[in-house]
């Protein structure tokens, strides 16, 4: 079993480095704005995967991150009038702080009551949006420039916004990939097989979760952030409970804790949502149920973790 695991770790920089051409020149054969949208989305099911698939800690608050994120960066580069990689960073490190707030309350306990604490202060963060004048509410903020990247950049052009999303998606996969690739990485699965194993060792297992917590809460903010610009708009839907069971299901049907499954899984419902939305209006959330249902019983590794467990068939066969 352990030569076709080997073959197909082997063979994942090609395939990413296919994936990277791909990325370049689809925007010539797709539209952009519906790639922006899988790029933003499949980095917060990226980032969501990093811990729940390596971590094993489930969030239901991932939405926070990602609402506060692009409200953030809405209202510095809309009324500050800063720079859109200046409002991008400040969505990210607005997002990073709140997911070092909610992992310092919530560490600490495991199972449901994790995602129960996560859940409970996301919704804080929701009805705190809808109070606060500065978020517009109901409406959202709207009207979001996209301004001129590095003061140069137009990106009022969709081109020039799809490759800056592209560039940022890529980085922010990259450190995932690293982190996940690194001793910490290693620390974070044994954690997540055997935390009282882990413990034994001597490893000061909240510290670990705190830090992926972290690092998956700013990444989820740096999509949300990306999104904002891309749609000029920041609204509750972003900062809502549903976003974040989006982000289960995105995650659970491309493949948990696989590296490429969340990207597959985003890309999957952002294709559904955007083909259905018109032709059956909001039986498109009965549809997506039903999908994460038919995903749950008949493939539970998800569509890339079962085309690993294909690949290593055939290669013992």
């Amino acid at each position: 079993m352990n030569a076709p695991a080997s073959f197909a770790e082997s063979k994942l920089p090609l395939l990413l480095g296919v994936l990277f051409v791909l990325g370049l020149i689809a925007p010539f054969a797709v539209y952009p704005t519906f790639l922006m949208k899988i790029l933003c989305y499949g980095l917060f099911a990226c980032a969501f995967n990093l811990l729940l698939g390596f971590a094993g800690l489930l969030s239901f608050g991932h939405a926070a991150f990602l609402g506060t994120a692009g409200y953030v960066c809405g209202l510095m580069v809309r009324d500050l009038g800063v720079t859109p990689e200046l409002g991008i960073l400040a969505g990210t490190v607005s997002a990073g702080l709140l997911g070092w707030l909610f992992g310092w309350l919530a560490i600490k306990r495991t199972g449901i009551y994790f995602a129960m604490i996560t859940l409970a202060l996301a919704q804080m963060v929701f009805f705190l949006a809808i109070q606060v004048k500065a978020t517009g509410g109901e409406d959202g903020l709207q009207g979001v420039p996209r301004g001129n990247l590095f003061g140069i950049v137009d990106l009022s052009d969709n081109l020039a916004m799809y490759y800056l999303v592209f560039a940022i998606f890529c980085i922010g996969f990259f450190i995932i990939y690293r982190t996940i690739h690194s001793p910490f990485g290693q620390i974070l699965k044994a954690i997540r097989e055997n935390e009282p194993r882990a413990i034994s060792l001597g490893y000061d297992v909240n510290k670990f979760k705190l830090i992926a917590f972290v690092i998956s809460a700013a990444l989820a903010g740096t999509a949300g952030a990306t999104k904002t610009l891309v749609f000029q708009l920041a609204s509750l839907s972003d900062v809502h409970w549903h976003a974040s069971g989006e982000v289960v299901l995105m995650t659970l049907l491309g493949g948990l804790g696989t590296i490429l499954g969340p990207l597959v899984g985003a890309a999957t419902i952002v294709a559904l949502q955007t083909q259905l939305a018109d032709s059956v209006g909001s039986w498109v959330t009965v549809i997506m149920g039903a999908i994460f249902v038919l995903c749950v019983l008949s493939f539970r590794r998800g569509i890339v973790g079962e085309l690993q467990a294909l690949v290593k068939r055939s290669g013992v066969n």
